[in-house]
């Protein structure tokens, strides 16, 4: 379980392809400090630790993962944001988040204001019942407020804090990222169906 809020920017600095799976290493101010079979958020995706290196730790994504995530668009060099899993007895910031990706979004505007920022997203309609006006979102793992939400798309208000410690600085129009839906918001749909 994590809280959308991040701890850190990781640096994507090696990608290796093994049959269907990749293992992605990557250097991050906290891989000194995951152990190997933790569950560490990548861009809200978690993976499992398999391996570690001096400052970096490695993941693997399996064929699945890499259909559904922003994970097949990073290259070495990507800022990935990234985030352990919460820890019992600390304030919860941010909202429930699983770290299971619904779908990948895309950047289709960015609006600069005086000293902050309007992002717009695009995503598949079918999801368009899982998201409502100040309710929580997650995009590639930050904990985010929605912003007059459309039948495909949303908004979300950047910070500088947030623009400047999360990979946001370096969305552009067109760039994919992981959404995942409230999940107060799944089991509600889903109880209404039956």
């Amino acid at each position: 379980m994590f809280s959308g809020i991040i701890e850190a920017l990781g640096k994507v600095e090696l990608i290796e392809h093994e049959g269907s799976n990749v293992h992605f290493t990557v250097s991050s101010p906290v891989s000194d400090e995951s152990y190997i079979d933790q569950s560490i958020a990548h861009d809200g995706a978690c993976l499992t630790v398999v391996k570690k290196e001096s400052g970096k730790h490695v993941v693997t994504a399996i064929k699945e993962t890499i259909d559904l995530t922003n994970l097949g668009a990073w290259k070495e060099g990507s800022l990935v944001n990234i985030e352990r899993c919460v820890v019992a007895n600390q304030r919860m910031d941010g909202h429930f988040v699983q770290g299971h990706v619904d779908t990948v979004g895309k950047c289709i505007n960015i609006e600069q204001l005086d000293g902050s920022w309007y992002y717009q997203f695009s995503f598949d309609p079918s999801f368009a019942k899982l998201i409502v006006s100040k309710g929580s979102i997650t995009v590639n793992g930050i904990s985010l407020t929605v912003i007059d939400p459309g039948k495909n798309h949303f908004k979300v208000g950047i910070i500088p804090y947030t623009h400047e410690h999360t990979n946001f600085k370096d969305l552009e129009i067109g760039s994919p990222v992981n959404l995942e839906f409230d999940i107060l918001g799944k089991y509600i749909q889903r109880n209404l169906k039956f």
